[in-house]
């Protein structure tokens, strides 16, 4: 019996073994093929309930099992997963285009899109009726069946890619380990940084401490440790992932990538990638990318290079520094920013134990959107460090199972991420909840400590939990337009806006408490932490802007000129490069961002969605953090509603009026 063809609520992952997997996803191929057969071979006239509707709902035991697959070859990966993964990911993008180059189904959804003024349709209707004509047509349906070929070949070579992308990027964190035997190399770093490298040290059956790529180990050395040319040796190594003379360069793959989205975007009669991604966006066109990001640039430039020079006299006054390197800035930034502030992040974290920041965020969501949140222990998981609950409304009908992934292990990959494994729908008059997930990778607890966050943790925690609650209160009828699904530039949104709640003394009294004693944190850390906010605000916001501005290139121009990506990579970093250049590094051959993820040419959204969230929680400010009138429309325009209107119109609805950049420019304090 193959646990994944069973009907199942929640995941049944202690059933799940890898070979279950194939077989599975082929049988359910053919399910959801048939499902478009029927559609296809109705003999009624095309309506919105027998086409647009039928297709939107079709393939739902594909989604739940795939979802599995995909999330656990994310947070829980091996060597035969990844097999798998290589050997399905051509069936799924093969599986896609058998549906959006059927030209008889295509017939059918054009039929009803013809004729929608006459069809009295409702926003969300006419939205999905839009978003799926809208989705043939940008994948091919109209092209001639040479062209459609040409798109097959070149969707599965793209898929594949970006999978080996993202092996290659994993097989080069995990392959790197620093082993220190020598006390004198740690000199400078916080206790919990040593025990942890111990713990990692004895897990692997060896004296002393070992230091990873994995961010809870590299972060605390790069910003703690006094040993420069350590520093030095660990920042070359994240830096040069994929960039090395082995079997994991990722260089060639970066370069048939971007020419591929190129040649697919041209077939698809649009002049770049960029421009074929932006039309389905609220920025539109790159050109408009671009000048948002010039004017950010304008205002923060000037700004970055003041605290540039600023941090390289301190570096020099301290220790004699001639020139700042990049594995001096999160050193001497630290060190400036506790001389400026008196602000130590090691004297934070005992006032941020994980425990108490679950519930800090959960009781936040109790007063903003009445959730409650009940930690249940008969939900199947894939880890024993994954944590699960049930989430109620305050007149008790459930909401959305939740899980929650917080540690790092071997086959993990580094970041944070929120995903689910079943998303919101209505169909047959039931509301069928999401079970939504966040996967992060915060420092473990130890022996004598319990895991105790950074403030940069903090507000990574918040701004997944930002994204699950877009997740969790959807209400929509249709999947594909629920939760998460919106514009790129919007989805960041909820997310972003979620992290401004950390730095507000009436919501760090609800779970700022020492692990030991407590005690409350004191009022004397959130003014630091709140001073100290927009603390090299300037040199972020470039950096930030670099990434976007890098991804931007990629994907705007014609790159099969390209051959050096180093080369390439330089002329885009020009206009916000601070650091001195470092030969043997590369960003584009791990920004799995833009080559792994969801993100290329949507970079910006990032910054763009800093503008929404600045605006966006001015509002709060002004009537309260914690006022429900705001909150609500904040629910019912923007949490609840996924993509089923235009995101400027469900967010002037919220807000009243369109979002003006003055706000994060104030925040950041560059005005």
């Amino acid at each position: 019996m193959n646990p994944l063809l069973q009907d199942f609520n929640t995941a049944p992952f202690s059933k799940i073994e890898s070979q279950h997997y194939k077989p599975a996803i082929e049988k359910a191929i053919e399910m959801a093929k048939a499902e478009i057969d029927a559609i296809v071979s109705n003999p009624e006239k095309p309506t919105f309930e027998n086409t647009t509707a039928a297709l939107d709902f079709s393939g739902e035991t594909l989604n739940r099992i795939t979802s599995i697959f995909f999330n656990l070859n994310a947070a829980e990966t091996n060597d035969e997963i990844q097999k798998i993964a290589q050997e399905i990911s051509p069936w799924l993008s093969e599986f896609r285009n058998d549906i959006t180059l059927n030209e008889a189904l295509f017939a059918k959804v054009k039929s009803v899109f013809d004729s929608k003024e006459s069809l009295q349709l409702s926003p969300e209707q006419d939205m999905l009726l839009e978003k799926q004509y809208k989705s043939f047509a940008r994948n091919g349906a109209n092209l001639s069946e040479e062209k459609k070929s040409n798109l097959r070949k070149i969707d599965s070579e793209l898929s594949k890619l970006s999978l080996q992308f993202g092996e290659n990027v994993l097989a080069e964190t995990n392959a790197f380990e620093m082993h220190l035997t020598d006390e004198k190399d740690l000199a400078g770093l916080p206790e919990s940084a040593k025990e942890a490298a111990q713990e990692l040290a004895k897990e692997k059956n060896k004296e002393g401490y070992i230091f990873t790529l994995d961010f809870p180990s590299y972060v605390p050395f790069l910003t703690y440790a006094n040993n420069r040319e350590l520093r030095k040796k660990l920042a070359i190594a994240a830096g040069k992932k994929g960039f090395q003379n082995n079997e994991n360069n990722n260089e060639q793959i970066v370069l048939n990538i971007v020419k591929l989205r190129n040649e697919r975007a041209n077939l698809l009669g649009y002049k770049s990638h960029a421009h074929f991604v932006l039309e389905e966006r609220m920025a539109e066109t790159p050109e408009k990318v671009i000048e948002f990001s010039n004017e950010l640039l304008q205002k923060a430039k000037p700004a970055a290079e003041r605290e540039f020079k600023h941090l390289e006299n301190y570096a020099k006054k301290l220790d004699g520094i001639d020139q700042l390197q990049k594995w001096d800035g999160a050193y001497y930034g630290e060190k400036l920013k506790k001389e400026l502030f008196d602000l130590d992040q090691e004297q934070l974290k005992p006032y941020f134990q994980l425990e108490n920041v679950i519930a800090g965020v959960f009781s936040i969501a109790t007063k903003l959107f009445d959730l409650h949140f009940e930690e249940v222990f008969d939900i199947d998981k894939y880890h024993q460090d994954v944590k699960t609950y049930k989430v109620w409304d305050s007149k008790d009908h459930f909401i959305a199972h939740f899980y929650a992934d917080f540690h790092p292990r071997k086959g993990k990959r580094n970041g944070a991420w929120m995903t689910s494994y079943k998303s919101q729908f209505i169909q047959n008059g039931i509301n069928e909840r999401p079970h939504v997930s966040i996967v992060c990778n915060f420092t473990k607890p130890t022996a004598t400590k319990p895991s105790l966050l950074t403030f940069n943790e903090v507000t990574t925690l918040f701004h997944e939990f930002g994204h699950a609650l877009h997740g969790m209160l959807a209400n929509t009828t249709y999947t594909s337009l629920s939760g998460t699904s919106v514009s790129w530039d919007f989805v960041e949104l909820p997310s972003q806006v979620l992290e401004n709640w950390c730095y507000e003394k009436e919501a760090l009294e609800l779970f700022a408490k020492h692990y030991k004693t407590g005690e409350i944190i004191p009022m004397k850390y959130v003014e630091k932490i709140k001073e100290s906010a927009s603390f090299h605000e300037g040199m972020q916001t470039l950096r930030q802007l670099s990434f976007g501005i890098l991804d931007m290139k990629w994907h705007s121009e014609n790159p099969s000129e390209i051959t050096s990506i180093k080369d390439f990579e330089n002329e885009a970093f020009f206009e916000t490069k601070l650091y001195p250049e470092v030969a043997e590094n590369c960003m584009s051959t791990a920004f799995s961002h833009i080559f792994q993820g969801g993100y290329s040419a949507g970079y910006y959204s990032y910054k763009w969605a800093e503008v929404l969230d600045a605006d966006a929680f001015e509002y709060f400010l002004e009537k309260g953090i914690f006022d429900k009138e705001v909150a609500t429309k904040f629910k019912e325009n923007v949490l609840s509603k996924g993509g089923t209107q235009k995101p400027m119109d469900l967010y002037k609805r919220f807000r009243g009026k369109e979002p003006k950049p003055d706000a994060l420019l104030k925040r950041a304090g560059l005005i």
